[in-house]
């Protein structure tokens, strides 16, 4: 029986199918939202199932000088490592399958994973739009992820706890979002920064660099690098949604924050042009991370001060 609950976890909910399906809606979801701001009609349902579908099909075709234990393995990796963050969230609201104290460290280092991944993709090549791609992006990831942990750092100490569900129970009375302000704000323009998602798009600028570090990429590793930061978008909404939004305690309530959530983003996406990398890097490091950390040291000088 154990063998049984292990396989449907992998395969099909929450790090297997739901997941993959799960992260190619929200990425529609996404494209059109943004689509219809610009008042543009925006892809159909069913698009990012026909590009999967398209890519899986067509060959994967590998330049003559690269590693190609790297080459092939790292779309693995990255789609693993997104995928298996998800097994300690609580992906539709439901209890995560997998729990322990600490895992909330573990998640946040898990879904760097594939932006490492791409970084190392693009160096393995010799193109010079993947060099330039991958250091972008391995240089966005450093600016963004420091602040994202920090964000989320805030919530846990309030709860008392580096455990996700532990957390998310917490917040279910309590509305984050009302007593830190300034730490909602920058996970979630953390969130974009590591989703390279616009105006942070410069590591993939295709006016500037085609496709960057996943310029030399086709076919089925193009297809686990994308699907991977779909799903990367579902978790990292998840954790915003739970530790800021009131935790999630079902179905209905996953869907509405995290829907909540996408809107934000996509008029964020909307409303700015694309930043320079240096615009993007220098001044969201100084700024992001200065003021999560004096939330932070706000939030622990009030629980020094509480009986």
């Amino acid at each position: 029986m154990n063998t049984l609950a292990s396989f449907f976890t992998i395969l099909i909910y929450p790090a297997g199918l739901t997941l993959v399906l799960l992260g190619m809606f929200y990425e529609w979801l996404d494209r059109k939202l943004v689509a219809r701001f610009q008042n543009r009609v925006g892809p159909r349902w069913f698009q990012p199932f026909a590009d999967a579908v398209k890519l899986l099909a067509k060959e994967q075709i590998r330049p003559g000088i690269v590693n190609p234990y790297l080459f092939f393995g790292l779309p693995v990796a990255a789609l693993a490592g997104a995928s298996t963050a998800a097994l300690y969230v609580p992906l539709l609201g439901f209890a995560p399958p997998s729990s322990f104290s600490g895992d909330l460290i573990v998640t946040l280092y898990l879904l760097s994973l594939p932006t490492m991944c791409v970084g190392l993709a693009g160096w393995n090549t010799t193109s010079r739009f993947s060099v330039i791609g991958a250091t972008r992006s391995l240089t966005q990831l450093f600016a963004y992820e420091a602040p994202f942990l920090l964000a989320l750092l805030g919530p846990a100490l309030v709860a008392g706890s580096w455990q996700i569900s532990e957390v998310n129970e917490f917040a279910q009375t309590h509305w984050l979002i009302l007593t830190q302000p300034v730490g909602f704000l920058v996970a979630l323009i953390g969130l974009m920064g590591k989703l390279e998602l616009p105006p942070f798009d410069a590591p993939e600028a295709e006016t500037e660099i085609v496709a960057g570090a996943l310029t030399e990429y086709s076919g089925r590793g193009l297809m686990m690098f994308k699907l991977g930061k779909s799903i990367e978008l579902v978790v990292g909404l998840t954790l915003v949604s739970a530790f800021y939004l009131g935790g999630l305690t079902g179905i209905g309530s996953f869907l509405i924050k995290s829907i909540a959530l996408l809107v934000l983003m996509a008029v964020m996406q909307t409303l700015f042009t694309r930043f320079r990398i240096d615009q993007t890097v220098g001044l969201w490091w100084r700024f992001g991370a200065i003021v999560v950390l004096m939330q932070i040291v706000a939030i622990i000088l009030w629980k020094g001060y509480m009986p």
